[in-house]
């Protein structure tokens, strides 16, 4: 471990069948202003909406609500929420659904007592809070995004052609408490589910192709892997299964809430790459990182081949008698490909309906990012993207 970091997440999560016990507990330490933030209204038909507002309605909450956050929440849809928590004088907003329900509600809440535009301040300007942020509660009903356990928030703005995400920096924006049932998945479409999970794995990929270290961050990153590369054969096969869901959603959360983060530096640029193609076809964002994410492994493996042959060996059990360390990184990439097809992610940018003609606008929206092996140009990303078509 050679990097020098500190390291404090402040998000308390309730686990398993009986999670939701603990959101009455959680309810005593916040005013009567609930602001309950859920998108198209899957709750309503899964049963979990009645389940929480009956815990709500206990305790005595004034409830107001904000329906319809879509998958890629979108800056209008922010700025009308802040108008929403604003009027409410929220005290708490309480996330019931995926990460998008999560990332929206984490960036009203740092917008809700602040009187400048949003989209401007945090994701042109990239500010943080200036102002009394409003305390954030998740009720997770989709694994894949880790957002129940991190500062980030992912915006859309459909007119700029733009994706955006912000990982604040202020602690004050994770949330306070998530409560993580696997049973509140179950009822996802099996599109939905099978998306998460590459989310996930990415999420570590992310962070595991960088740096070059002896690294106590890579060891636990492997082991995240291995764990969803197993459950996600078995959700694939049967998305009914509780354990295999329960283990997806439990590795998603650690993907994520910035623990293999440290000590290195991380990635990132499928995200962006991603973030680029959600931005011009608002396609679901666990796709979008898999249509793109095996032609940019396959651009950097040569600046960080150590690290892919030993990806092949430590997370896909590939022995390495008789390869070379190149052989040995394109195997251990074919491993993960075939696994990819096995769970029926999307592998490449037509699936998800991209054209040639598409390729200027999401070149456009793609940021470039330096912490992994090799940093593109606009150039390069553009090569990638046509390796994607």
């Amino acid at each position: 471990m050679l990097g020098t970091f500190t390291y404090h997440n402040p998000t308390k999560i309730y686990f398993g069948p009986n999670a939701l016990e603990g959101l009455a507990d959680e309810l005593t330490k916040y005013g009567p202003n609930v602001v309950l933030v859920y998108g198209g209204g899957s709750i309503k038909k899964n049963g979990v909406y009645d389940q929480v507002t009956a815990v709500l309605n206990a305790s005595g909450k004034n409830v107001t609500e904000i329906a319809g956050v879509m998958p890629n929440p979108t800056v209008e849809k922010l700025r009308e929420g802040v108008a929403v928590a604003k009027a409410a004088s929220a005290d708490l907003i309480l996330a019931v659904g995926g990460g998008s329900v999560c990332d929206y509600s984490k960036a009203v809440s740092v917008s809700a007592n602040c009187d400048e535009d949003p989209w401007e301040k945090y994701f042109v300007r990239f500010e943080e809070p200036s102002c009394p942020v409003v305390p954030v509660g998740c009720v997770l009903t989709m694994a894949g995004t880790g957002s129940e356990m991190n500062a980030g928030a992912v915006i859309t703005d459909h007119a700029a052609k733009l994706k955006v995400g912000h990982v604040f920096a202020n602690s004050d924006v994770m949330p306070k408490f998530s409560i993580l049932n696997p049973e509140f998945t179950l009822s996802l479409p099996h599109r939905q589910v099978v998306a998460g999970i590459y989310d996930a794995f990415n999420h570590i990929c992310e962070q595991y192709f960088s740096g070059s270290d002896n690294n106590v961050s890579d060891s636990i990153a492997e082991g995240l892997m291995r764990s969803v590369v197993e459950n996600g054969r078995i959700a694939a096969n049967d998305d009914q299964n509780y354990e295999a869901r329960s283990n997806i959603m439990w590795a998603a959360t650690w993907a994520l809430n910035t623990l293999i983060a440290k000590g290195k530096p991380t990635d990132w640029m499928v995200h962006m790459l991603g973030q680029g193609v959600g931005a011009v076809t608002d396609a679901t964002h666990g796709m979008t990182l898999s249509a793109v994410s095996l032609p940019y492994y396959r651009f950097i493996m040569d600046a960080g081949l150590p690290k892919f042959a030993r990806f092949a060996t430590h997370v896909w059990g590939i022995n390495p008698t008789g390869k070379s360390e190149r052989e040995l990184a394109e195997a251990g990439l074919s491993a993960m490909e075939a696994w990819m097809r096995e769970l029926g992610v999307a592998m490449n940018l037509t699936e998800l309906g991209v054209t040639e003609a598409d390729l200027d606008d999401i070149v456009a929206a793609t940021f470039i990012m330096t912490g992994g092996y090799k940093t593109l140009t606009k150039e390069d990303v553009r090569n990638v993207l046509k390796q994607c078509l």
